[in-house]
């Protein structure tokens, strides 16, 4: 990527992309738009993966970003095929998001994956969540055939680095969830939370973070709905809780002070009518809801009736705020051990490009070598016993090695995608390598 923020276009291996859009970029409105759910995934990986100039991809969906990393040759024709690409899965415009995008290429890739698993380009700055979806993202990847040596490489350095990131800095010892932010909010309301009646609807991970939040605040009831019912019997039994079934929702609305919804479902789940009607039986007394899926599950519009207060997952982040300036100190540990191990990956993409070359020409050299010595020890040094021979044989492997030694150095550690491919080229043409080389790709 250039001065301007422009991808370029260069040949040889290829790129390392990534495009997307979060909670810092774009509103909830938009990012429900083109989420993803975990079964509409691997269609969405299909559809990357159709366009020519792609090898790998890996989608991650989340209720705070959606991000494609992929590899691809044509960096600058290739993005806007991807974003079109999904967006058409989603039956969206690609300039609804278009505002909202970043991209980045190469190490700025692979720094920003680092980043995101490791927590510190979330929300909740060291939130522990992420790390568990990047893995389920690369899973279905996977499962789908969608990566190659690229990615496989550079997720596996992903969860090191989140790991080293989690276990040398103190970015998680006192990380906090979305499910925490919004407990935190509901207690800013309330002042306390003792006594107070508690309708959860959803029974996934994030609803399940914000039973055990609610329990540690000494709720009084909790009511835990799913369209599971086994599902909400297994989480309301964990912490004393109550299941029910969706059809009680709207006679729960009547009496309960706080509701906490992250299913993600399709559609609004509680509706402005609902809680209207809800309004005569708690004789007006406040009820609050924080909508903390994405979709969102609860109408914007409940906030017109009076009484009736919603949050989503975009005002959590003034409760967020309040809680990141711990973790902030430790992100400059954080971001040193990422650079490092950037620079370490990159070290190892970059030498693919040499690898070929390289191969090649050791390999012309080498049968070079082995040509002419079968040719002297059976003629001119024919009278030498078999260990002499074998000397000789040696003596000419490390005559090779030494004379690859330093230009094999220097390939590797040229200084820049551009200057490495022109002396690659060079070194091709001098040694008449291209034909070889070709095999090794």
């Amino acid at each position: 990527m250039d001065k301007n923020g422009q991808i370029h276009k260069t040949s040889g291996q290829p790129h390392i992309l990534l495009a997307g859009i979060n909670h810092e970029t774009a509103p909830v409105e938009v990012r429900e738009a083109i989420a993803f759910q975990e079964h509409e995934i691997p269609a969405a990986l299909d559809s990357v993966l159709a366009i020519r100039s792609v090898h790998e991809a890996i989608l991650l969906s989340t209720c705070n970003r959606i991000e494609v990393l992929f590899t691809a040759d044509d960096p600058s024709d290739t993005v806007p095929l991807v974003i079109k690409s999904l967006a058409g899965l989603k039956k969206i415009d690609p300039k609804r998001i278009e505002p909202h995008l970043y991209m980045h290429e190469d190490k700025n890739a692979v720094r920003h994956i680092f980043r995101v698993a490791s927590g510190l380009d979330s929300m909740v700055m060291g939130e522990p969540q992420i790390f568990g979806q990047v893995k389920s993202a690369y899973r279905l990847a996977v499962e789908q055939n969608a990566t190659g040596v690229i990615l496989n490489r550079l997720t596996h350095k992903t969860f090191l680095v989140a790991k080293r990131v989690r276990t040398e800095t103190g970015i998680g010892g006192s990380a906090v969830s979305i499910s925490y932010a919004a407990v935190e909010l509901a207690k800013k309301i309330f002042g306390a939370l003792d006594g107070k009646s508690v309708l959860l609807i959803g029974a996934g991970e994030m609803a399940e973070l914000a039973v055990e939040h609610l329990a540690g605040n000494r709720v009084g009831s909790i009511h835990v709905a799913n369209r599971t019912f086994e599902h909400a019997v297994e989480l309301a039994g964990k912490y004393n809780g109550r299941a029910v079934s969706f059809e009680e929702i709207p006679d729960i609305l009547s009496f309960v002070d706080i509701v906490v919804s992250s299913t993600g479902a399709p559609g609004f789940i509680i509706s402005r009518e609902q809680v209207r009607r809800s309004m005569r039986g708690r004789r007006n007394n406040p009820i609050f809801f924080i909508d903390i899926a994405v979709p969102r599950d609860i109408d914007p519009d409940v906030n017109r009736v009076a009484n009736a207060y919603v949050y989503d997952i975009d005002d959590l982040k003034s409760v967020v705020d309040e809680n990141i300036s711990q973790r902030h100190r430790e992100a400059v540990k954080a971001k040193r051990i990422i650079e490092e191990s950037a620079l370490s990956f990159m070290a190892w993409y970059e030498s693919l490009d040499v690898v070929p070359t390289v191969v090649a020409l050791r390999n012309k050299i080498a049968r070079i070598a082995e040509s002419e010595t079968r040719k002297t020890l059976g003629s001119a040094l024919k009278h030498l016993a078999q260990e002499d021979k074998q000397a000789v044989q040696r003596m000419t492997e490390a005559i090779i090695n030494k004379i690859l030694h330093d230009p094999t150095t220097f390939l590797k550690n040229s200084s820049s995608r551009k200057e490495k491919h022109r002396y690659l080229d060079i070194t091709k043409r001098l040694f008449k390598l291209e034909s070889d080389s070709q095999k090794y790709h």
